[in-house]
């Protein structure tokens, strides 16, 4: 079994911290296996929008993308060279701003981001896959996010990155921890904190002839 922290605490909220609560769901038979950031270590990507993709003067499998990034690029577009094969006009992004690292590699270290020359043009950022980001093994090209997500704003704070993996060893007889909502119960029971019930509209009733 397996759930973000942050979900479980929409149900239930003890005054314990990460540590402390999965303390406490071991102690109940619960046994946490596991506990693991929902993603890993990288700051300064940021949501925007390509407002412009054109085919590279000097390279086939390259465009030349006009990018806004709210407050990130206040002195108008940023020019990012992209070689995405989704990489087109009207879509949102994850684009690296130039001092941003990324996820650590093999080698354990970040990859900063700087500004470049790719084929002659010249790139301000890059823009991100989800397997750039190491948030999935898929390669398909950008990460493309919600139309509405707010231009400039940190995609961990977008995506809500910043949380715990729980995963939980359970046993036969502890079916009512297979729900989220069966977990928040039983830590409201342990801890006394209260249990917010999820609203669930009523069906209405049909009567067939």
């Amino acid at each position: 079994m397996q759930f973000p922290e942050s979900w479980l605490r929409e149900f239930c909220n003890p005054e314990l911290n990460t540590a402390e609560l999965a303390h406490l769901l071991t102690m109940a038979g619960m046994e946490v296996e596991e506990l693991k950031p929902v993603a890993p270590p990288f700051h300064g990507i940021v949501v925007a929008e390509i407002l412009e993709a054109v085919q590279h003067p000097n390279a086939d499998r390259l465009r030349v993308c006009k990018v806004d990034a709210g407050p990130h690029s206040p002195d108008g577009p940023l020019q990012i060279v992209c070689g995405a094969p989704n990489a087109r006009a009207g879509i949102r992004i994850p684009l690296a701003t130039v001092g941003a690292e990324l996820p650590p590699g093999e080698d354990g270290k970040p990859f900063k981001i700087g500004t470049g020359k790719l084929r002659g043009v010249e790139s301000f950022g890059m823009l991100c896959s989800a397997r750039e980001l190491q948030l999935a093994e898929d390669n398909g090209g950008l990460l493309e996010l919600a139309l509405d997500a707010p231009l400039g704003q940190d995609i961990r704070e977008h995506l809500k990155l910043d949380d715990t993996l729980f995963t939980l060893k359970l046993t036969p007889n502890l079916g009512h921890g297979l729900s989220v909502y069966g977990i928040a119960r039983e830590v409201s029971a342990l801890t006394g904190a209260p249990l917010r019930t999820p609203a669930v509209p009523a069906a209405p009733a049909v009567v067939s002839s």
